[in-house]
């Protein structure tokens, strides 16, 4: 996480983090990893996931592992 940018005027900015790496490299383990850790600490987060994702439900990003988080 970078944060060193989102201070302004005393207040803190929204920021957005990409997770890249090849395939079965654990992206999506690590975006699970970090919403939860967000979501712990008490950060507003917004999860979007593309329409053209159609493997799991709509409403749920799923790992290769089965982890799982509402979107």
């Amino acid at each position: 996480m970078f944060l060193e940018n989102t201070l302004k005027y005393g207040k803190q900015f929204g920021w957005i983090e990409v997770v890249c790496g090849s395939m079965f490299s654990g992206k999506t383990e690590e975006l699970i990893r970090r919403l939860k850790r967000a979501e712990f600490a008490k950060l507003k987060v917004a999860i979007f996931k593309p329409i053209v994702d159609t493997r799991h439900k709509k409403s749920k990003i799923v790992s290769h592992n089965k982890n799982k988080i509402k979107c």
